[in-house]
Formats: structure tokens, C-alpha cells, sequence
């Protein structure tokens, strides 16, 4: 039965259901895929937000491998950087990783012109900010602003987050050309806000980034708890994002200097 509070400012459509194969991804298979590549990639992803080093049982847990093989996998990462073993022997992320993570981040220009941006729209909103991108069929945050008020949202950056919850990644799919009527209609709006779709009692409401040519970029967000962000704050809100969204737009196109100052929605991007 459906959760009456989980609500967004459009009508509701069913998602899309994912299916999962069971196929062990370390196994290399009609995909084409490496499998060495794939079970080193298994064991970066071992790590999770906050966990500084991992033994190699939990590392061979994890990733459903061997310890023989993890170990072997894990020599051959720390000697490019990517790991790196602690005297304890348990193993840590390696400099490489946090290099290749900053190289990420500087193909949007975070420093110069996301940070900026977003801590702009968070002071003057008073509620987080953040920037997401989508990575495939999910999406990921990039880079987050936290708001002044001591009750607040938050969001693991880089964690992969479903595009069908929540409504930066309505937005995301809305402007990537999803049919339906719900997208048609944050086409038309330009925006999209909900209520607990993804997580219960968090609010958020987003708008459409775009690059050069009117690609689309990701999408700008603020977020807090409901008691703050009810639905009609949510909507005031609304054009603050908007214009967020669009001043992003022209900067990481770089012709910042060109946005003017009001444009309808469907017309933000350069």
C-alpha cells in the first residue's frame, strides 16, 4: 500500500522495475567484461562512506572473492596508488583514488563555479544545497552545500541514488526525454519538488542544468526536513532553484556573462 505521505508536486506514475540477473559481476561473461578489472573495481567499492580501512577477511566478505585472490588484487592496486596497506595489514584507500575523484569533480568546475553557486542559493535559502549528475541509471551527488540550520538533510556524496525517487532525479529524467505525464509536466513547469518520495520526511525541490548546446549537466537541489519544507514553501522556493539552475547553465557553458537577468523556464539553458 502506498505511503500517503510520500507526495511530489506532480502526479505520481509507477516506476519502472528493475530486474537482477544473480550472475556474479567478478565472473567475466557475454557482456564482454574484464574480469580481473571488474573484481579490482569490487574491492574499491568495498570501502563506504566513513570506513577508513578494511581487513582482508571483510575485503574477501564483501566482495564474495577469495582472500588469495583480494590479496593479490589489492598488491597490484597499491602499486599504482590505488590501495594502500597499513602496518596492521587491514588496507585503506590509496592517493590515486582521491586524485581520480578530483579530476571527476573538475570536468564540472566545482571549485569556481558549483561551491560558489550553491552556497549562494543555501544562504539565501536557508535550507542545503547540492548538485547532482547521473551516472547511468542512477544518480550521484557531486558536490553539497550544508545549510546554516542545525536540522538538516544529508546526503553521501558520490553514493548512487535511484533517478525514479526523489526530484533531482525526476528532473534528470524529465529533461533527458522520460515520457509521461509526469515528466511532460516538469518539462513544462521547469521544475520539480517532493515530499518524502525517497527517504521519509526529507523535502527537496530541483531544476535542470545544462552545458553548451543545451546538453544536460545534472541538476541543482535544496533539501531539509518536511516540518521546514512543507509544500507551499516548497514552491516560493522554487524560482530561487530556478535561477540557480540557470546561472549554472550559462557559467559552466562559460558565458556567464550572457545570462540575462530573467528568462522563462523552458529557456534557462544557452
Amino acid at each position: 500500500m502506498e505511503n500517503p505521505r510520500n507526495r511530489s508536486s506532480s502526479p505520481r506514475q509507477p516506476a519502472a522495475g528493475g530486474t537482477h540477473s544473480g550472475r556474479d559481476p567478478a565472473q567475466s561473461g557475454a557482456d564482454g567484461g574484464v574480469a580481473a578489472v571488474t573484481r579490482a573495481l569490487q574491492i574499491l567499492d568495498a570501502f563506504v562512506l566513513g570506513e577508513s580501512h578494511l581487513p582482508l577477511a571483510e575485503l574477501s566478505r564483501r566482495c564474495g572473492l577469495h582472500k588469495t585472490t583480494v590479496l593479490r588484487l589489492a598488491r597490484t592496486l597499491a602499486q599504482s596508488g590505488y590501495l594502500v596497506q597499513r602496518e596492521d595489514g587491514e588496507w585503506r584507500l590509496g592517493p590515486a583514488t582521491g586524485w581520480l575523484g578530483a579530476r571527476y569533480q573538475a570536468g564540472f568546475d566545482v571549485q569556481n563555479v558549483l561551491e560558489p553557486a550553491l552556497r549562494a542559493l543555501s544562504q539565501s535559502s536557508g535550507e542545503s544545497a547540492a548538485f547532482y549528475v547521473r551516472e547511468g541509471n542512477v544518480r550521484t551527488c557531486l558536490v553539497r552545500v550544508e545549510g546554516p540550520q542545525a536540522l538538516r538533510h544529508h546526503a553521501r556524496m558520490g553514493e548512487g541514488l535511484p533517478l525514479e525517487h526523489g526530484s533531482p532525479g525526476r528532473v534528470i529524467l524529465a529533461f533527458s526525454g522520460e515520457p509521461g505525464r509526469l515528466y511532460e509536466q516538469i518539462r513544462k513547469q521547469g521544475y520539480q519538488w517532493s515530499i518524502g518520495e525517497r527517504e521519509p520526511g526529507v523535502a527537496t525541490v530541483s531544476a535542470p542544468v545544462f552545458g553548451m548546446n543545451r546538453r544536460l549537466l545534472g541538476s541543482v537541489c535544496i533539501s531539509g526536513p518536511e516540518s521546514r519544507l512543507p509544500s507551499a514553501t516548497l514552491e516560493a522556493l522554487a524560482p530561487q532553484v530556478m535561477n540557480t539552475a540557470r546561472q549554472l547553465s550559462y557559467a559552466l557553458a562559460g558565458n556567464a556573462s550572457a545570462a540575462p537577468a530573467e528568462l522563462p523556464p523552458s529557456r534557462w539553458h544557452p
